[in-house]
């Protein structure tokens, strides 16, 4: 199910404003990648662009490719729509849908999607929640609002939605950022069972997360502010952490600036 991403030559803009310059990376299957770095260094519009999320933005534009295996996802009539459900994403705020019930909220892009019957919808919507360590909570409230549930709670409940669909990579936006600390927890554990069955690539501004949860990382840093950002250097996570190549990113971990 998991697929590989192969980037080459990305450029990302925003009108005429170069954000992120010349990025070229892969992303194995059925692994956590995160992305670190200072605010404002093109981290997120990266993860966008892995979707073809940033060009939804007004003027958001992108030169370069990015290949999901063997397919360009920026390649001459590919839906982006398309791409979206092969390429799921997590906000960094938890967003379920708020007029929609719990089993809604994980049914909502199935209906979208395609026509199931009851049945099929119900085995998916416990699959779903199952995998994002949820039905026990929720197994005796799915027809009760989804905005009713916890902060963590409801990041686990858009995991599930996202995975419901059946990606083959998950892109999350700092899914923790606005979660206590038992929440991210719940979380982290739920990434390193989710590597099992798909490609995961995570935004964080934890280091100590970063560390815990991703098998390779990748440090973004800009010049100054107003010049692109750019992928400094990517490697396995413990080497990153031990023994980067670039002086920059042990500046950055070891909290001299960022």
């Amino acid at each position: 199910m998991a697929k590989r991403i192969d980037v080459s030559g990305l450029n990302a803009y925003y009108g005429s404003f170069l954000a992120i310059e010349d990025i070229s990376m892969t992303v194995e299957p059925r692994s956590v990648t995160a992305f670190i770095g200072p605010s404002g260094c093109g981290k997120s519009t990266f993860l966008r662009t892995l979707n073809r999320m940033h060009e939804v933005t007004p003027g958001g534009r992108v030169e370069g490719k990015v290949m999901l295996d063997d397919e360009n996802l920026y390649g001459a009539g590919i839906d982006p729509v398309a791409v979206r459900r092969e390429v799921g994403m997590v906000f960094q705020r938890p967003n379920p849908f708020p007029t929609m019930s719990v089993y809604d909220n994980v049914a909502a892009g199935l209906k979208l999607n395609g026509s199931y019957k009851k049945s099929q919808l119900d085995d998916i919507v416990e699959k779903s929640l199952k995998g994002a360590n949820l039905w026990n909570e929720v197994k005796d409230r799915l027809n009760k609002p989804g905005s009713g549930l916890s902060g963590g709670q409801q990041q686990r409940l858009c995991i599930a939605r996202a995975i419901a669909v059946e990606p083959k990579v998950l892109l999350m936006d700092e899914p923790c950022s606005a979660l206590d600390p038992i929440s991210t927890l719940a979380i982290e554990d739920l990434i390193g069972e989710l590597k099992e069955r798909f490609t995961i690539v995570i935004v964080t501004h934890n280091m100590q997360q970063a560390a815990r949860v991703s098998d390779r990382t990748a440090f973004f840093n800009l010049a100054a502010v107003g010049q692109p950002g750019k992928l400094i250097e990517i490697d396995d996570t413990e080497r990153i952490f031990s023994n980067p190549s670039v002086q920059a990113t042990e500046d950055y971990i070891s909290g001299r600036f960022g």
